[in-house]
């Protein structure tokens, strides 16, 4: 893969150049990012791989016209396995997990395509938060934003619900650069953008979401009235205007060279979201503005942050409405921009969902030096290249995160930690039993069915196999108690305890019950499986277990009738047909 040195990097720039001179550098009017959209083209796929054509679907969509010259694809997908799959047209660069999140964003059952469906939220927020010539830079800001897979709105503002808040998902993996730097400038601009795009939404619906009456002119009412009005209230925290989620926390560390449970980690991921945080607040105040983290070891984002701290920490009469950072959830969102963990969540796979190694485990990977051949020896070689993170450092993360965003996800619990537990299981080991061994050979009877009883002991005495051959019956029960025998000797060897066999197969009811002869373990057993294992009890573990209850058929008790259960004839015989009349008859 490689990017396109093509028209479309240009594109960008002009449109960037564009916004900073539709908008001054001063003031509540932020500078906007000079985003190098070049498109990542991989190789051309089978499903039919397009241009996209110039020309917009609808009149007066003005945001599809910025994905013209990037390459598309069009897969099948669906957002449910058991639904019908439909057309998805996407970026060619794109997997299929953005298909289907796509798909499932998608309403209907038609066809989806990307430019459509980014043009519906686009052109909304363009047209209700700008006029005039800042329609188109702001526009292109936001497709480009898209397009790199940097931001994307939630769901609720993809799809317009504005009877919510509205939010923005911001992808850090996608701030990485070649060079295992973070772009903080270009950071701190798509945050500026997508701040200033949530609070002239909320000026702009605010008013459709007030239902208070209008208060009547105060020059009309007299003197006494108006002595009669109460005192004002005390001014009102400014409202919320929505959330900047940050989320892909752990793919962003691994691109810049740190690990998910390290030190350096955790000061790096404190350094960008204390940066997210600051951008988020500018304009609240001074008593607003976020306290730094004590270090910081990104090169350049603590410079760029004691610049931004110096322009957004200064009073002002009419704070801006409220901007809130958090971290995002599970979702499409999050699947369209291609994160890996959602949140501050580390990486729970290396792998992709195509069995492909995920874009983090490439990034950690080339940090220590190492190739593919390399690591895959050193893996056959037994030792844990990548362990993956803890619930633990799950914790840790979310103890030095906690304080600076405004809206922090629930804390993860360190002792559900399932991998881990699962990963830290040792093996079990066989214990072989040795080709001449001793043991014992036991022949009895259990309701008049023979049974011979053979076991195989280690030299310490400790059972290791046992032998049930039963004489006189039939193959399947034959081969039921020789494959019994084999799959108990097997667990034996690997450390399964007698007890835990004698426990589950002693009182067992299967096959023939009745009096055993030729052994005085048990006069009496419910099968040949019961009297089996209470002889090994009795001679393993010295404890002898006394004889079930017999089970004897009552004289009321009606017997079985097979193979229906069909209604009592009167005859104590059994016979079916009908009774016949006892009369004398004369015999000449």
């Amino acid at each position: 893969m490689h990017f396109r040195p093509s028209h479309l990097r240009d594109r960008a720039h002009v449109a960037g150049r564009a916004a900073a001179r539709s908008f001054p550098l001063t003031g509540s009017y932020p500078p906007y990012p000079l985003y190098p959209v070049g498109c990542i083209v991989a190789t051309p796929p089978q499903t039919g791989s397009a241009a996209l054509p110039a020309t917009g679907k609808t009149e007066g969509m003005t945001a599809r016209s910025h994905w013209n010259g990037v390459r598309m694809r069009t897969v099948e997908a669906a957002a449910d396995p058991d639904d019908a799959p439909r057309s998805v047209t996407l970026p060619a660069d794109w997997d299929d997990t953005a298909a289907e999140a796509l798909a499932r964003l998608t309403p209907g059952h038609g066809p989806a395509s990307l430019p459509d469906e980014a043009a519906h939220w686009i052109d909304d927020l363009c047209m209700d938060s700008t006029a005039g010539p800042a329609v188109r830079p702001v526009a292109r800001a936001l497709s480009c934003l898209l397009l790199m897979r940097q931001a994307a709105p939630t769901q609720d503002l993809w799809h317009g619900h504005h009877d919510r808040r509205p939010g923005f998902v911001v992808n850090l993996a996608a701030f990485v650069e070649a060079d295992n730097s973070f772009m903080a400038r270009d950071f701190v601009a798509a945050l500026r953008l997508l701040a200033r795009m949530l609070r002239m939404i909320a000026q702009y619906r605010q008013p459709l979401c007030n239902g208070e009456l209008p208060l009547p002119d105060p020059t009309q009412r007299t003197a006494s009235h108006l002595r009669a009005v109460p005192p004002a209230m005390p001014p009102q925290p400014p409202c919320v205007a929505g959330s900047l989620l940050l989320t892909n926390l752990d793919a962003c560390l691994a691109g810049l060279g740190f690990d998910y449970d390290s030190e350096s980690g955790r000061d790096a991921a404190c350094s960008i979201v204390a940066l997210a945080t600051l951008v988020a607040h500018a304009g609240e105040g001074a008593d607003a503005m976020p306290l730094p983290p004590v270090r910081s070891i990104l090169p350049g984002v603590s410079q760029i942050a004691r610049n931004v701290w110096q322009e957004a920490a200064v009073e002002i009469d009419q704070p801006a409405a409220r901007v809130e950072t958090g971290f995002s959830t599970s979702g499409p969102i999050d699947a369209l921009l291609g994160v890996e963990a959602c949140g501050l969540a580390p990486v729970f796979s290396p792998l992709r969902p195509d069995g492909r190694l995920a874009t983090s485990t490439l990034a950690r990977l080339a940090c220590r030096g190492l190739t593919l051949e390399a690591a895959f020896a050193a893996t056959l070689a037994g030792e844990s290249v990548l362990p993956l993170p803890s619930a633990a450092s799950h914790q840790a993360m979310h103890r030095a995160l906690s304080g600076f965003v405004d809206r922090a996800p629930p804390r993860p619990d360190a002792t559900r930690d399932v991998l881990a537990t699962r990963a830290g299981l040792e093996r079990g080991v066989r214990r072989p039993l040795p080709a001449r061994h001793g043991g014992f050979t036991q022949k009895a009877s259990v309701g008049g069915h023979r049974l011979f009883l053979r076991t195989g002991e280690y030299a310490d005495g400790a059972l290791g196999e046992i032998s049930l051959t039963p004489t006189r019956e039939s193959p399947m029960v034959r081969g039921l108690m020789d494959t019994l025998g084999q799959a108990v000797s097997i667990g034996l060897q690997y450390g399964v305890p007698l007890e835990s066999y004698v426990e589950a197969f002693a009182y067992t009811q299967f096959g023939p019950a009745g009096t055993v002869e030729g052994d005085p373990v048990a006069s009496y057993a419910t099968s040949m499986l019961d009297y089996a294992f209470r002889a090994l009890s009795d001679a393993y573990l010295g404890r002898r277990l006394p004889d079930a209850p017999h089970e004897e058929i009552m004289a009321d008790s009606p017997a079985p009738m097979l193979p229906l259960d069909l209604p009592g004839s009167g005859n104590d015989d059994g016979d079916d047909t009908p009774p016949r009349r006892r009369r004398l008859r004369l015999v000449g």
